[in-house]
């Protein structure tokens, strides 16, 4: 009887001894590291910088307006470009028209004429006195003129500006919009002392 005792209890030793270092192995196991580490993610390449494209837009703008907007894929900007350049192109053409028409007058009066056209009306008879005094033609002349200058300068100016804009388009495509990249203000209110504290929060996400 006592040997049965004793065997029973040898045998529930060596199943304990045998139980802790099956144990002992599965956490040295766990512990390990693999040899190889698997994440499945999907990893979105940014597109390079291309530091000419900027100088690239500009300058095909300043070939063409409206290119360098179709270089940038703003296609919707290139109506808006003719259109402005054309009303400058159109204003400078009838001005100049109009000057040259007074001018001519002028000079006719200038050189003792009186077959201008304000001598006449409007069913072509002669007129003893002009419809347009020649101080007024030096007048219309001096304000056609103006209106001329202006007219170039605002045709200029839209020239330009179709420039800048190919050239700004160009730079703010390339900046980082992703939305895994913020900065944005926070507002916190301390609860010891209920005082405010503002500030800004960058937010990175891997």
């Amino acid at each position: 009887m006592q040997n049965k005792i004793l065997i029973t209890g040898i045998v529930a030793c060596l199943l304990c001894c045998f139980s802790a270092f099956a144990q002992d192995k599965e956490k040295t196991k766990k512990n390990r590291l693999p040899k190889e580490v698997v994440i499945d993610t999907l990893v979105s390449v940014s597109k390079p910088i291309d530091a000419l494209s900027p100088a690239k837009a500009a300058f095909y703008s300043a070939i063409l307006p409206g290119l360098g907007q179709a270089y940038n894929k703003k296609y919707w900007k290139i109506p808006i470009v003719y259109g402005a350049i054309g009303t400058g192109i159109y204003f400078y053409i009838d001005n100049n028209k109009q000057y040259n028409r007074f001018r001519d007058a002028y000079k006719r009066r200038l050189a003792g004429y009186t077959d201008d056209e304000f001598y006449f009306d409007s069913q072509g008879n002669q007129l003893t006195t002009p419809r347009v005094s020649t101080d007024r033609l030096e007048d219309a002349q001096e304000l056609y003129r103006s209106n001329k200058e202006i007219s170039l300068l605002v045709t200029i100016g839209f020239y330009a500006l179709n420039i800048i804009d190919a050239n700004v388009d160009a730079h703010l495509l390339q900046y980082n919009v992703d939305e895994n990249l913020t900065l944005s203000p926070h507002y916190e209110l301390n609860p010891k002392d209920a005082t405010s504290n503002l500030g800004l929060t960058l937010n990175f996400k891997f």
